[in-house]
């Protein structure tokens, strides 16, 4: 047996036991706390890092809403926001979510919200508020066939969305066919696709001209407003003078003195054909789409493009010409798409050449991939699209039956014209290019012309519109004139424009830059007896007038041989500023 313990060893026991009890407790203590702060760390980790999802809709923007459900602002699909577990519901059940977005609280329908991009554009459909195409491929400009106002298209897909929700193409569904569709062109509501822009301004006074000339309805034409862009990195001068350059070998073989008689004047641009009677150059799209085209072809890739290159290093503006629905090569190599004779069941022949017709696709596509081409080898700033009509004076042809359009969906020929200036006008815009249409000048006046051409139809498309108004061209005493036009340039030029140019122009909502033709060369003695010559007064008195009338834009000369000495002799014009 051991000692029997003493009162002091007792008393020692029981403070050690108190000790150890302090000290349990104080371990259970700092226990409890380090849990409690765990899990206030916890809660706030859960507070500060919420879920993450998209803003999703079947509209470009959706209502952010206070704890009280009242509309505080909106935000655009697409954004993403820290969505946490809060919620509130409606008198209706509705589900709204606490978000978080750019350092404010507010609450969101929870059927806007997703995890997965792809569920952020919610449209099931849309409908066709301007004619337009539906391509195949968007990337190519491909084209799978026409849409028609009005059209209803299933949505299948999307391809991005810009920082306003916008969506850029939708792919989609029409009867049998898929393809993609601007979103610019189409609307949710079908009713309100039907609907034209701003009647009692914009449309009434088109719909009330009707379809004089077998050209089209001017009523069944668009005139929604277009973003007309300016490119940063390709600048258009406020008023362009340019000289106009075929591609004959010998006129880009001799670019350099052309280049010098240029910079000694206030020529600003030149104006070279790509594609006229002949191609101007050895073109890749030539030799796979029409190889007559590219056999006969002027130039070498290599010395066009040498020749594009000088006058661009020397600073002119450059613009590339193309003949679009005027083109016996391509119609020798394509017969299916020339306009058909249905007599000899051959290419119809008019005007001493052979005419692609304007309602065939891939007489489209030709041009522009010529264009895009050219725009992209040569680094040209604007493609010029000419003859962009339907071949003139062939009304009894069309009448008889003798002549066949292939008019493969049901267009009136001012429906097809606006059709093609809007699918070459998205096409070249892609590559920062600017696109310019030119017109006959009776084009201007207030009907639509029989070969399909309608003045505010096309320039309320395209950057820049170029009026064709040679003197030689207008009837001898047109507009009741008491001498010969040709003989008074300014009065016959001011009055064109003025009394009709200028009308036009406030017809339409997002009209172009009007940058005029002006004729260089002498009306010929078949017009007037003896002949008439077109010099230094009779150029600049063309040029006088048309700004004086308001046709600020600028100028080109038209003077098919692009005769250097000739245009020497004009040298007095092109130093004046107008």
């Amino acid at each position: 047996m051991g000692k029997p313990r003493t009162r002091v060893s007792r008393i020692r026991i029981k403070k050690r036991r108190v000790r150890g009890l302090l000290f349990v407790g104080l371990l259970i203590v700092l226990s409890l706390s380090l849990f409690g702060v765990y899990k206030l760390f916890n809660r706030a980790q859960i507070v500060s890092n919420p879920i993450i999802k998209y803003v999703c809709s079947n509209k470009e923007s959706v209502d952010l809403l206070d704890n009280e459900l009242k509309k505080k602002d909106t935000i655009n699909r697409g954004k993403k926001v820290n969505v946490y577990k809060n919620q509130l519901k409606d008198n209706e059940e509705n589900t709204y979510t606490k978000i978080k977005y750019e350092g404010k609280t507010f609450y969101i329908n929870d059927i806007n919200l997703t995890k997965e991009k792809r569920d952020i554009v919610r449209e099931e459909k849309v409908y066709v508020r301007t004619p337009t195409t539906l391509y195949k491929s968007i990337d190519t400009g491909e084209i799978e066939s026409s849409l028609k106002k009005g059209d209803e298209l299933v949505v299948l897909d999307y391809d991005t969305i810009d920082g306003n929700g916008k969506v850029n193409v939708y792919k989609v569904k029409v009867g049998e066919q898929e393809g993609y569709v601007y979103q610019k062109y189409v609307l949710l509501d079908q009713e309100e696709s039907l609907v034209n822009y701003d009647p009692a301004k914009y449309y009434e006074v088109h719909n009330n001209r009707g379809n004089r000339f077998n050209g089209g309805h001017a009523g069944n034409l668009d005139y929604y407003p277009v973003e007309k862009p300016v490119f940063e990195d390709n600048v258009m001068p406020p008023k362009v003078y340019a000289l106009y350059l075929n591609s004959g070998s010998h006129i880009l073989k001799n670019i350099d003195a052309y280049i010098e008689y240029a910079l000694s004047t206030k020529i600003n641009a030149f104006v070279v054909d790509i594609k006229d009677d002949s191609a101007g150059y050895k073109s890749k799209v030539l030799e796979t789409l029409s190889p007559t085209n590219y056999k006969y072809a002027n130039n070498s890739l290599e010395g066009y493009k040498t020749a594009i290159t000088k006058i661009k290093e020397a600073g002119f503006y450059v613009i590339g010409r193309v003949t679009v629905f005027k083109d016996r090569n391509y119609c020798i190599d394509n017969p299916s798409m020339a306009i058909l004779n249905t007599q000899t069941n051959e290419p119809y022949f008019h005007n001493n050449t052979y005419w692609p017709s304007p309602f065939q696709r891939p007489v489209w596509e030709f041009n522009v991939n010529l264009a895009k081409e050219a725009a992209t080898e040569m680094g040209f700033n604007e493609i010029q699209f000419d003859y962009v009509r339907f071949p003139d004076k062939t009304g009894g042809a069309e009448k008889n039956g003798t002549m066949n359009l292939r008019n493969d969906y049901g267009e009136e020929k001012a429906q097809a014209i606006q059709s093609f200036v809007r699918y070459a006008t998205d096409e070249l815009h892609k590559l920062n290019v600017y696109v310019s249409v030119d017109v006959f000048g009776e084009s201007a006046y207030n009907y639509v012309t029989a070969y399909g051409q309608y003045w505010p139809a096309i320039s309320n498309i395209v950057d820049v519109i170029s009026g064709m108004p040679y003197p030689d061209h207008f009837n001898k005493y047109e507009f009741d004139f008491k001498e010969l036009v040709w003989t008074v340039p300014y009065e016959l030029l001011n009055h064109w424009g003025s009394k009709y140019v200028m009308k036009r122009q406030t017809e339409i909502p997002t009209p172009a830059i009007i940058r005029t033709w002006v004729q260089a060369y002498d009306v010929s003695k078949y017009k007037h007896p003896g002949g008439f010559s077109y010099g230094v007064s009779q150029i600049d008195a063309q040029i006088k007038g048309l700004f004086d009338a308001g046709l600020t834009g600028g100028y080109m000369t038209w003077l098919s041989s692009s005769n250097l000495e000739r245009y020497k002799s004009q040298k007095e014009v092109f130093d004046k500023e107008y």
